[in-house]
């Protein structure tokens, strides 16, 4: 069943795969790096694979996708205390949520580096834009 605003399949046939685990390099002094592999997909559709974390508030146009099933928001309030396991989500279109149990695929742009949210504050270093996503 397919969720959210729906991507052509052509859209996501043509995406990489990027995965949870190649997003950044083993940790380090210098904190969050994004490896070789992501930063050469910067600005390209990628699909990623994960779960859909409970949103922040139900009308909001973007969502937090894990690595792992959680029962509330994992957003920080800096890019200095980012978990390495998550993605923010902007939609392309408007969002039915799937059940945070529910794994899924988004298939998006991928953006980098950081960026605060200026309805939320919220402040993210790795974003899919013009996402859309279906349940797996």
């Amino acid at each position: 069943m397919l969720l959210g605003f729906l991507a052509p399949r052509a859209r996501a046939a043509e995406a990489a795969l990027l995965k949870f685990t190649e997003l950044y390099e083993p940790a380090g002094a210098a904190g969050l790096v994004t490896t070789p592999k992501t930063n050469g997909l910067a600005g390209r559709p990628v699909v990623m694979k994960g779960f859909m974390a409970p949103p922040l508030k139900p009308d909001a146009d973007f969502f937090v996708l894990t690595r792992e099933p959680m029962s509330v928001c994992p957003f920080c309030d800096s890019a200095a205390n980012w978990p390495a396991d998550i993605v923010v989500v902007h939609l392309a279109g408007p969002n039915d949520y799937a059940d945070n149990a529910v794994p899924i695929a988004v298939t998006g742009t991928l953006d980098l580096g950081p960026k605060m949210d200026p309805k939320t504050g919220f402040v993210s270093l790795i974003r899919l834009e013009r996402a859309t996503y279906e349940r797996l």
